[in-house]
């Protein structure tokens, strides 16, 4: 989770239409009461564009999250309740199970796995590099040795990016700074967290630019239960699996970052 704070960056600066806003307290993704059907409840910190957030004037959580947990839940035949909680108090909520799960861009580590049972993993994040389209000399990270590369400030790209031999770092405030200044030709590459890039491309529109696949890092994100809900943890796998098996998954990918590569 080491990027929430450059993807909600990203979206105030690139994309104005967001409101990365953390309201709305609680809601469900379906008005189910009364209809005595079982309920998901779900936990996330609604303020990490483009996997949760709420947009202005808008009712329902939105974002790559949240499509595919209420995909995951359609396919258990649950009813999804979305809680909005801050990201610090999102397991301690487990455990004292006020939800049944979380999903929030949740990185999956040995000191969180001691605390709860996470998911197969859902989407991969890491450092991934934007170049012009026309750019044949640059493939991999080794190649950007004698290149000028922008990174946002105070970053993990900026300290990974540092420990390349001989790549001279402009660091900039914005992402969207940083992929201007590739456009106009500053620097030759960008080197950014992967959601910040393949969003960026998808959402804005871009062209003259494109993504890379080669990671510099690389995490996974899982869905998070109770340590002693074992049961729910194999649920979630079986529909998660099912979901991409039909295709469904795919979709919710592109519609936020582009066709998968």
């Amino acid at each position: 989770m080491k990027m929430r704070k450059v993807l909600a960056l990203l979206a105030v600066c690139a994309f104005a239409v967001f409101a990365l806003a953390g309201c709305g307290g609680s809601q469900n993704a379906s008005s189910g009461s009364g209809s005595g059907a079982k309920v998901l409840k779900v936990g996330s910190s609604i303020d990490f564009a483009p996997f949760e957030f709420q947009d202005e004037g808008q009712k329902e959580y939105q974002g790559f999250d949240m499509d595919l947990i209420r995909a995951i839940g359609k396919e258990m035949g649950y009813e999804v309740e979305i809680q909005n909680l801050g990201f610090d108090g999102l397991i301690p909520a487990l455990q004292g199970k006020n939800i049944d799960v979380i999903i929030s861009g949740m990185t999956i580590n040995d000191e969180r796995k001691q605390n709860v049972l996470f998911s197969e993993p859902y989407y991969q994040s890491g450092l991934t590099m934007v170049v012009r389209s026309d750019e044949q000399g640059i493939k991999t990270f080794q190649d950007l040795k004698g290149k000028k590369v922008a990174v946002q400030m105070g970053t993990t790209s900026a300290a990974e990016v540092s420990k390349i031999d001989g790549v001279e770092v402009k660091t900039l405030n914005t992402p969207a700074d940083c992929f201007m200044e590739l456009k106009a030709g500053g620097v030759d590459a960008v080197v950014n967290d992967r959601p910040v890039n393949d969003y960026y491309i998808t959402k804005s529109g871009a062209t003259g630019v494109k993504a890379l696949e080669e990671k510099l890092t690389a995490e996974d994100y899982g869905i998070a239960v109770g340590k002693d809900n074992k049961e729910l943890q194999e649920k979630i796998n079986a529909a998660f699996k099912k979901i991409k098996e039909n295709g469904e998954y795919d979709k919710i990918f592109a519609k936020w970052f582009g066709e998968k590569k």
